[in-house]
């Protein structure tokens, strides 16, 4: 199945991710691939539904996992797999007002965290894209940043001139190549120089959570919510939709278009008629 994911051309994580689930339904059935009949399988995924009430991303994910080790290397064609569909959701995204987001970021303290998040903010970026950014992805020339994206698919978005002094800033903080967020690890004494990674995602998130609980914000948000805030007050400062789109990296305008109903402007028109409605209540 590995192989098979790799002629295809998946990334480490997305093989990962779908050896996992399939992992998780043999150890649930506790049985080979030649013992399981259909009836389990079906069986497996209303356990999912019905039992473990798995969101859709993590159904969506043993979904294709299972499909593909079933019908790609096994080549076993089961009814049940084309009759499984994840329920849909419709859940809108946290957005941060611009103080809000000012606010958090004052509470991250630690200058590694507090770079790399400022940087996630002011150009739209998922979460590993900005703990993954490299010295050779900074093109101050242009202005911009070079994202290796989801999926493979590149792009450029723009940089601000205070995001490249911000970069320049803790760059001299460390100068080590080629990560612009190393994760800092300490050398103990008569030991070689440690290996330079990125920042984990797990520790990135932690200090934002940590942040958001200081500064006293309610919602739920999550690092996530820097780039649907970075989306919402671009479109409310009037930029061009298909701009937004290019940065944020969407395939589909649809995915961007969430964030039409979430601006400040969104909210002002309905504010006069929803008065007039309460008017003599």
């Amino acid at each position: 199945m590995l192989e098979d994911m790799q002629l295809a051309g998946y990334s480490s994580k997305t093989q990962q991710a779908y050896m996992d689930a399939v992992r998780r339904l043999f150890d649930h059935f506790q049985c080979t691939p030649a013992q399981l009949t259909e009836e389990q399988l079906r069986e497996y995924f209303l356990y999912l539904t019905n039992e473990r009430k798995v969101s859709r991303p993590t159904a969506t994910i043993a979904l294709c996992g299972v499909k593909f080790f079933f019908e790609r290397t096994l080549k076993r064609e089961w009814t049940a797999l084309e009759l499984i569909r994840p329920r849909r959701e419709k859940k809108l995204p946290v957005v941060l007002s611009r103080e809000e987001v000012r606010r958090i970021l004052d509470q991250v303290h630690t200058p590694v965290y507090r770079a790399c998040l400022k940087t996630i903010y002011s150009c739209g970026l998922r979460l590993r894209e900005g703990s993954h950014l490299q010295i050779a992805d900074i093109d101050s020339g242009r202005m911009a940043l070079h994202i290796h994206g989801k999926g493979g698919n590149d792009r450029y978005v723009p940089l601000a001139d205070r995001t490249l002094d911000l970069l320049r800033e803790f760059w001299k903080t460390h100068r080590s190549q080629p990560w612009v967020f190393p994760a800092m690890t300490r050398r103990l004494p008569g030991t070689a120089a440690p290996e330079i990674h990125p920042l984990t995602d797990s520790s990135l998130q932690k200090a934002f959570k940590r942040a958001v609980e200081a500064a006293g914000i309610a919602k739920r948000a999550h690092i996530h919510s820097l780039r649907h805030s970075y989306a919402t007050h671009l479109l409310e400062a009037r930029v061009n939709l298909r701009i937004i789109q290019e940065n944020l990296g969407h395939c589909s305008a649809r995915t961007t278009q969430i964030y039409t109903h979430l601006t400040s402007e969104a909210r002002a028109a309905m504010m006069d008629p929803l008065n007039e409605l309460m008017k003599d209540l």
